[in-house]
């Protein structure tokens, strides 16, 4: 005989039917995850930077610069990086701070020197000349007195009457201006000062050694010249006399 009980648990076995999870509410679309963005600049390499000046001078430039100048091989590479690697703005920039640490060093006391002298080759004209400077160390150089002697040929060549623009006398000033006034006479009246002061300018430039171009090098003067030694030789460096000698002259 089957129990009512077990009639019962079976009729509610069939009647009950199984769940099936609603997974549509429960599961979220997967967000599309978006790309990280790089923030962060690049990094930028060393030999990228934004001064590559430095990277663009060649060995072969500086070079050349040292042989025309004779000034040590970094302040030749300074200049080339100031000037972008141009040869002449180096050049430029190279006399400039010469004449500057020549005046810079101007109260300093002369303590040694060289005496040297050029004799042409057909031995009829000569010059001796006498270069200062501080130390023995540099008049007993070999390049200081190399340049002693290269102003020694350019007397010689140039023959100038004055060291310094100082020297020129008040009688050598009227001597002159009185064969230049010859010259400007028949100019307009208005004139004839401004033209006569253009000569005389012009003339004792010529006459002055130190504001003449130097003979090897046109493009710079000898007091150009002096100042380079300045600035190579890190002393006071100046011409103090020189004597040019041709036969049968008095």
């Amino acid at each position: 005989m089957i129990s009512p009980f077990f009639l019962w648990q079976r009729s509610n076995k069939k009647a009950t039917k199984p769940t099936i999870p609603d997974i549509s509410q429960k599961t979220r679309p997967v967000e599309q995850q978006k790309p990280v963005q790089n923030i962060s600049k690049p990094l930028q390499s060393p030999s990228h930077s934004s001064n590559t000046t430095s990277f663009m001078i060649t060995t072969e430039q500086i070079k050349n610069l040292r042989d025309q100048t004779g000034i040590s091989v970094m302040q030749c590479k300074k200049a080339l990086e100031e000037a972008g690697g141009d040869m002449d703005k180096s050049m430029v920039i190279l006399r400039k701070k010469s004449g500057e640490l020549s005046a810079k060093k101007a109260d300093r006391t002369f303590r040694s020197g060289t005496i040297q002298a050029y004799v042409h080759a057909n031995g009829n004209v000569a010059t001796i000349v006498e270069l200062n400077c501080e130390t023995d160390f540099v008049s007993g150089n070999e390049e200081f007195k190399t340049l002693a002697r290269d102003i020694a040929m350019h007397i010689t060549a140039s023959n100038p009457k004055f060291l310094k623009k100082e020297d020129i006398t008040e009688a050598d000033m009227n001597t002159a201006r009185s064969v230049f006034a010859e010259e400007v006479k028949n100019k307009p009246v208005a004139m004839q000062d401004k033209i006569l002061q253009g000569k005389l300018d012009t003339y004792f430039a010529e006459m002055v050694l130190l504001n003449q171009p130097f003979i090897k090098n046109p493009e710079v003067t000898i007091q150009g010249l002096i100042d380079a030694a300045v600035q190579k030789f890190g002393e006071k460096t100046a011409i103090a006399r020189f004597k040019r000698f041709k036969v049968l002259e008095n």
